[in-house]
């Protein structure tokens, strides 16, 4: 075997090894398999056949067959099919990996056969899948970049999603949980004639109070529509009760959550009997969060942000004031994404100034629970190591609702300004992890502390030295278009390093309109001049729109995630189409686009195409009498 077959072959096993992937090379240890395998020829002698890995993962049979050479990846008929002739079989790696799978279907008992055809190395290389079933019909699926949609934990949504073209759990709860949002919100309008502000500080005070009832101390039952103690006061009462049980401190904190939601005590028409509803409102709200998210909240183990999600979605119903305070929640996958960024451990501790609905802290503490088996360190997660700041009282409320209701056991958030906080008292929380999504579009020359960056200047000088900050921002900020822009980054790099920025799709605000960017920095370290930063396009990012949903995961999300962070964190080489290694200076545009330029050398196939492409122009200017186009000067 040629070395750069064998290079080929090393650099998929690692590939396989990287997505927790076991298969066996050039045979089988499975009888059936390998029985199947003798008689497997390329060449079509009935002797036996070697594809490069051969494995089963749940009840899928999966086979690689792999070419070093980026033009033996796949070989066409004249109609335009995947040749099936001998020498395409025997000389390109998806033909191959097609013979071999409709082999095992014909003679195994495997119904579901995922082959691959892989070329090329770890910079530039194409990896495709083919499905194929019992009856050997085979379907080309689009390519990937790794092996990670394949491995135990991902395959059968990845089948569901991308073989069956069907929803798969998580799309049904995202699809439910906005069917919800909307039903909630056209009820909260008819019978609850609620400010915007007020329709998410219901969602969460009741969910709140309904805690109360694995106490004993509070049941959707006891909301009669009382004159005397009203179903408000009874849930009000509830909710003051559950802020004691998780022991909410200080007292003026207390004190300040109880304020916003004293309206749900105090309006007269959500305490009537509503004579459609034949109850009160408030009661109907309880029964409604009760049956259709409560249970979501407090027993499901996800990252998800379903209050956050609810906020959002009653803001974009009702045309509230989000927007224009600059107010833009964070979707789940980007929360994800941050704590794979930051590979949070057990032992950091998180730190979001800016923190909204606390998005980022309930995906770092469902990320760093999952990493121990501790009960201890899991208490002290919970308590200790997840801290945040708030600005608007209603945010805050929603905030430590979020928090409680997730099981943190003490809500360490702050209702205050955080641009106004001292950065050394900041720096006595001892955060190492950082995570921010702050105000947008605020920033003037009269209001400099407002600029996205000055957010993140504050944010880094509140951590620890060494720590990792990452913050998500206007792909504008970091740009520097004003002056002021300009030294905020030149003042960064004299106290901390920039790491890299990675350029995201311009849908994941969807509906905003703002094109956003992920930035990493070590804080409090200056960052050295002949510092190498990356610079990567992650614009393609396995999501889509759509339609009355918003933006959703596509089969080759997790896959394309994969390839970000193995760039990220130097595992693989990348094409400078994704991924620009370079140092930088202050007024530079910390962008890829910025620093990106074209070094990919022509394949045979692309050459001869363009020189195709040319010689057909000349041939119809020739035919329209135009050849004096390509006479040359004297």
């Amino acid at each position: 075997m040629a070395k750069k077959e064998i290079k080929t072959d090393l650099w998929v096993y690692g590939l396989l090894k990287q997505a927790n992937i076991s298969l066996v090379p050039q045979g089988s240890s499975i009888k059936e398999i390998d029985m199947a395998l003798k008689t497997a020829s390329k060449k079509g002698t009935g002797n036996v056949g070697f594809p490069e890995y051969v494995g089963v993962i749940k009840d899928y049979l999966l086979v690689i067959e792999d070419k070093a050479d980026l033009s033996k990846h796949m070989k066409l008929d004249k109609k335009g099919n995947i040749s099936t002739e001998t020498n395409a079989v025997v000389n390109y790696a998806v033909n191959g990996a097609i013979f071999y799978g409709k082999h095992l279907a014909n003679h195994t008992s495997y119904k579901k056969i995922i082959v691959f055809g892989v070329s090329g190395d770890e910079k530039k290389h194409r990896i495709t899948p083919v499905y194929i079933d019992e009856t050997e019909y085979y379907r080309k699926l689009p390519d990937v970049e790794s092996f990670i949609s394949f491995n135990k934990y991902n395959i059968d949504e990845y089948y569901i999603r991308e073989i069956l073209k069907e929803n798969t759990n998580y799309e049904k709860e995202t699809a439910e949980i906005l069917k919800d949002a909307s039903i909630l919100h056209e009820d909260l309008r008819n019978y609850g004639n609620l400010l915007d502000t007020e329709k998410p500080l219901i969602v969460s005070g009741i969910l709140l109070a309904l805690r109360e009832s694995e106490y004993k101390n509070f049941s959707v039952d006891d909301l009669t529509g009382d004159t005397i103690k009203t179903d408000g006061q009874k849930i009000y009462d509830a909710i003051n009760a559950n802020l004691q049980r998780v022991n909410v401190s200080p007292e003026v904190k207390k004190d300040k959550i109880l304020s916003q939601f004293a309206f749900i005590k105090d309006t007269l028409k959500l305490n009537e009997i509503e004579a459609k509803l034949a109850k009160t409102p408030l009661k109907y709200f309880a029964e409604y969060l009760h049956d259709k998210i409560y249970n979501s909240i407090r027993y499901i183990s996800s990252a998800e942000d379903y209050i956050g999600r609810f906020y959002g979605e009653f803001m974009s119903y009702s045309g509230g004031d989000g927007q224009t305070l600059g107010i833009i929640l964070t979707p789940r996958h980007i929360t994800q994404l941050f704590c794979d960024l930051a590979d949070l451990q057990p032992t950091d501790i998180v730190f979001d100034p800016c923190c909204g609905t606390a998005g980022f802290l309930i995906a770092a503490m469902h990320n760093m629970l999952a990493k121990t088996d501790n009960d201890l360190q899991k208490k002290n997660i919970r308590q200790k190591q997840l801290h945040g700041i708030e600005m608007r009282p209603n945010m805050f409320t929603i905030a430590t609702t979020n928090m409680i209701l997730r099981g943190d056991g003490k809500s360490n958030l702050v209702n205050d300004d955080f641009i106004k906080q001292e950065a050394y008292k900041l720096q006595l929380k001892q955060s190492n992890v950082g995570m921010m999504n702050p105000p947008y579009s605020q920033g003037s020359k009269q209001n400099p502390d407002l600029y996205e960056m000055s957010f993140v200047e504050h944010l880094l000088n509140s951590l620890v030295q060494g720590a990792k900050c990452i913050v998500i921002v206007p792909q504008s900020s970091m740009t520097g278009k004003t002056k002021e822009e300009q030294a905020l980054k030149e003042n960064i790099l004299k106290h901390h390093t920039l790491e890299g920025v990675i350029t995201l799709n311009k849908d994941t605000f969807y509906g905003v309109g703002t094109m956003p960017c992920i930035a990493v920095f070590t804080a409090g370290e200056a960052h050295p001049a002949h510092k190498v930063c990356k610079f990567i396009n992650f614009e393609n990012d396995g999501y889509k729109v759509a339609p009355h949903i918003g933006l959703v995961e596509t089969e080759s999300a997790k896959d394309k995630k994969q390839h970000l962070l193995d760039v990220w964190f130097g595992r693989i080489q990348s094409e400078t189409e994704f991924c620009v290694e370079t140092t930088i200076e202050p007024t530079d545009e910390w962008l890829h686009s910025f620093y990106y330029f074209n070094d990919s050398i022509p394949t045979e196939e692309e050459f001869m195409k363009t020189i195709g492409d040319y010689l057909t122009f000349e041939f119809s200017m020739v035919m329209q009498g135009r050849e004096y186009l390509f006479q040359k000067e004297e």
